[in-house]
């Protein structure tokens, strides 16, 4: 049989085709008949197209002067996809010389490699390789395209027939070769080799794994570091260089098993003269001295901006731009070599990052407590900041370590982080505020803000008129008995916006707190009871800024963004959803409101924060306090910048009066939050006239 094959080859390559000559050994080891091999050769599929290939996506902040700074990266495979230029050409060299030496001469079938392999595997050797680096990279290809398949059974089905030695598979991947030939230049297919072939574990290509192995770029790896990383294609298992206690490729034995495999690529670098004698023995005598550098991966690398990479991550998902569902857009994401460029601001985020290790304990002793700062931009809905007194971490056996580990991101809604959201006590006041103004009624005008257990029926044009038999009493004590608006919103008189209220349609109320965007976060309906008046609907701080930003944006309400733009690996823009802005309220409420805000700040309950901010610009503010002061809020924005800063109980409802960190009282937190970030928000964006003339009864 081995003869007649020899035979057939010499036939084959005396009649000029010796391209498919090179495949009839395997041809002969099927079920083909040698007069047939021509024809069922040339009938095979043979078009594989250079894709795109599966690698790491990155997520970024910018600073202010332009510079990326990497939050994050995720991926499948630890991939970093690379030009020709890119890469040094010892690596190039190592490759081909370790290879397939006669690459740049074969038409993608090494025929004498072939033969070689074939002959061994006929007469009962091991199956031997023989593949050129073009069937090599084709193999990778087609490994590739299985990887992608949602499916497991699909998945499974693909590898198998990807991977499988049989004459019949490696009669395809010899076509394809051949076909991949005729259609990309030489140094297309090599450096396409070199990005997608495994380096061991999850590193692929030698970009990744120049990084990976070494601390260094492709570019840059010196000779004896491209030999020793080559060395690793051949069996990724044997000879990769991160498992420094092995017997047989350790650092004890100086990594033995790379290293000989290491100086065989040299000497056949100097064989095949891509090396001096010089350069030869000098690498051959350098030790193999990995520097291992662990990959970034996930949010928790993003150490204190972890919180705001989760929520960023949590977008990606919902945005149907990334594929028709959640399932595609995560496995779209950690294969497609994106660059997530975000709307976090990192001086903005440096500074509610450290007010909160100020003034919020990460744990304190029997109280859960969180600490939460968000801030987003005014007109846009861009999220400029976002932190929490927490440490990051997915892993249950870390999160058992200690209170001060979660993954619930505090400051958003349960589908972007986990949580349930907070009572915002008092700040949810603006709302009946805004109501108020929209129905007509003004700033002085005055409301029966008597302490009573039965204020009566309150109108309710949506569920039916509602009764409220309670008694709530105001923080201060105050027994007014007849309050403005205006008044009752300086101060934070709870009677005083019960009385409001009552002259109000609750349903009204709802409504216009739903236009500012606000909803539960667990994405429930918003209960508009009497005493929800009072800020008793669980509400994350995110949507409580973009509401206040809202305010300040002359009543025209974004919806939160956590991205700017994102782009693929060629670098070319991926359409993203963008912020929604409608309009809230009208210009005149909105003024209305801004007004009576902007009091709140100068000499109501939030001129702790006014004064302590620096610069000053107009601002606007409402400060709140659940019931018992177990939640404590301060809200307020410029007309460039919104911010809210709290101290919150995640479990529990401890007495925040009596308690005190080693920065005060833990109810006054919030006021040395609030003004430490917008006091940097301040002199970065400025800010102008937050409402316009309104006469002196709040009408416009």
């Amino acid at each position: 049989m081995l003869g007649g094959l020899l035979g057939f080859v010499a036939t084959s390559a005396l009649a000029g085709i010796l391209a498919a000559a090179a495949v009839t050994p395997v041809l002969a080891l099927s079920s083909v008949a040698a007069t047939n091999a021509i024809n069922v050769f040339e009938n095979l599929p043979s078009y594989l197209a250079i894709d795109q290939l599966s690698q790491k996506s990155n997520i970024y902040a910018t600073q202010t002067d332009g510079t990326n700074v990497l939050l994050a990266s995720f991926y499948d495979q630890n991939r970093v996809e690379v030009e020709w230029d890119a890469i040094s050409q010892f690596v190039k060299d190592a490759a081909v010389a370790g290879e397939d030496p006669r690459f740049y001469d074969h038409g993608g079938v090494d025929l004498q490699g072939t033969v070689r392999a074939v002959l061994r595997t006929a007469s009962g050797s091991a199956t031997q390789g023989g593949s050129s680096i073009t069937q090599q990279y084709v193999k990778n290809v087609l490994v590739q395209k299985c990887e992608v398949l949602q499916d497991k059974t699909d998945q499974d089905v693909c590898y198998l027939a990807a991977t499988e030695t049989t004459p019949d598979r490696k009669l395809k991947e010899m076509r394809m070769a051949i076909g991949l030939e005729k259609k990309y230049t030489k140094n297309d297919i090599l450096r396409q080799y070199l990005n997608i072939t495994g380096f061991g574990g999850t590193v692929y290509g030698i970009e990744a794994a120049a990084n990976y192995y070494y601390a260094t770029t492709a570019a840059t790896l010196t000779l004896p570091e491209s030999a020793s990383l080559v060395a690793i294609v051949n069996n990724p298992g044997k000879f990769q260089l991160d498992h420094p206690a092995s017997d047989t490729n350790g650092g004890a034995n100086g990594y033995a098993a790379n290293k000989s495999r290491r100086d065989y690529i040299l000497g056949e670098m100097l064989t095949h003269g891509k090396i001096s004698q010089e350069q030869h023995d000098s690498a051959v005598a350098t030790p193999i001295e990995p520097i291992i550098t662990q990959p970034s991966t996930g949010c928790k690398t993003a150490g204190s901006n972890a919180f705001f990479c989760a929520y960023v991550t949590k977008q990606l998902l919902h945005d149907p731009a990334f594929g028709k569902n959640q399932d595609s857009r995560q496995l779209n994401f950690r294969r497609g070599g994106y660059s997530v460029y975000t709307s976090l601001d990192l001086d903005l985020q440096n500074a509610a990052v450290a007010t909160l290790a100020a003034n919020v304990p990460s744990t304190y002793p029997g109280w859960d407590v969180g600490g939460v700062v968000t801030s987003v931009e005014v007109g846009t809905g861009r999220v400029l900041a976002m932190a929490q007194n927490k440490d990051y971490s997915q892993d249950p056996a870390v999160q058992s370590t200690g209170a001060n580990y979660t993954a619930i991101n505090y400051n958003t809604d349960f589908d972007q982080g986990g949580s349930s959201g907070f009572q915002p006590g008092s700040t949810y006041k603006v709302f009946t505020l805004g109501e108020w103004l929209a129905e007509g009624h003004s700033l002085n005008e005055r409301v029966d803000s008597r302490r009573k257990s039965d204020w009566g029926v309150f109108k309710d044009s949506c569920n039916g008129n509602a009764s409220y038999v309670f008694n709530p009493k105001n923080d201060d004590n105050e027994s007014g008995s007849n309050y403005s608006a205006l008044q009752s919103t300086i101060g934070s008189i709870n009677t005083g916006y019960i009385g409001m209220a009552k002259k109000l349609d609750l349903c009204g109320i709802r409504k216009t707190a739903e236009a500012f965007g606000v909803h539960r976060a667990t994405l429930g309906p918003l209960a508009q009871g009497p005493s929800s008046v009072l800020g008793t609907n669980e509400i994350a701080p995110l949507t409580m800024a973009a509401a206040f930003a809202g305010i300040a944006n002359d009543g025209t309400t974004c919806t939160p963004v956590g991205i700017d733009s994102v782009t693929g690996p060629g670098g070319a823009g991926i359409p993203i959803s963008q912020s929604d802005c409608t309009q809230s309220v009208s210009s005149a409420v909105a003024a209305g409101m801004t007004y009576a805000m902007h009091r709140v700040m100068t000499e109501g309950t939030a001129n702790q924060s006014y004064r302590n901010t620096s610069p000053r610009v107009p601002m606007i503010g409402k400060t709140g306090t659940t019931d018992g002061n177990k939640d404590t809020w301060m809200s307020g924005a410029s007309s460039r910048v919104a911010t809210v800063a709290g101290v919150v109980s995640v479990t529990g409802s401890d007495n925040q009066r009596r308690i005190y960190f080693e920065s005060g009282q833990a109810a006054t937190a919030r006021h040395r939050m609030w003004p430490d970030v917008m006091s940097i928000a301040n002199a970065k964006y400025g800010g102008g006239s937050l409402h316009r003339s309104i006469s002196q009864d709040g009408s416009r």
